[in-house]
């Protein structure tokens, strides 16, 4: 049984996928929705840096040149993909999706949901749970999102991988992340 969601693999080996949006103003507008988040949060990074109070003495890279670079990597992703939005909308075909190879696909809004809310429980628990718990819930809400089944395996592993990134942060970069519940005995 072929899956309904476009992000496993029995959706996309051997098919090509066409995301299903509307004509005209509607279609136009979901396939500019993300080139205008890119940019309203590039917009975000550029008002950061023009208000941001750098010393005089600040030396080249100052604290201003990474967040340059990625704010214009932003503005032209952004401009990559409406473009690119534009044209596949100029360029959709009007043939029977019967007739050609392609397959039309929505959005999976249960495994967006499970993916959207994993980070927001994240968010908003790391400094309570700490960085070891609130990863290995974050690990096990996305491979929930994507379709992993076995949810207490997916703690296991997150658990596994979030102890190793705050021992290699705490020890190797002598780095603290936030250990929350787990330090407040200590």
């Amino acid at each position: 049984m072929p899956s309904n969601n476009p992000t496993s693999v029995s959706a996309v080996v051997g098919n090509r996928l066409r995301f299903r949006r509307g004509r005209g103003a509607s279609g136009i507008a979901k396939a500019l929705v993300m080139p205008a988040v890119l940019a309203a949060f590039a917009t975000y990074l550029v008002y950061g840096i023009v208000t941001m109070k750098v010393p005089p003495a600040a030396a080249f890279p100052g604290p201003q040149f990474f967040p340059g670079l990625i704010a214009t990597g932003l503005y032209v992703f952004a401009v990559v993909l409406g473009i690119g939005a534009v044209r596949a909308l100029a360029d959709s075909p009007v043939t029977d999706a019967a007739d050609s190879d392609e397959r039309s696909v929505g959005v999976d809004w249960r495994s967006f949901a499970w993916v959207v809310g994993s980070f927001l429980v994240f968010a908003f628990l790391l400094g309570i749970l700490g960085w070891i718990i609130a990863a290995a819930l974050l690990f096990a809400g996305i491979a929930r999102g994507f379709g992993h089944a076995r949810w207490l395996f997916a703690l296991l592993v997150g658990v596994t991988i979030s102890s190793l990134t705050y021992i290699a942060f705490d020890m190797g970069l002598g780095l603290s992340l936030p250990s929350g519940i787990l330090g407040w005995s200590f």
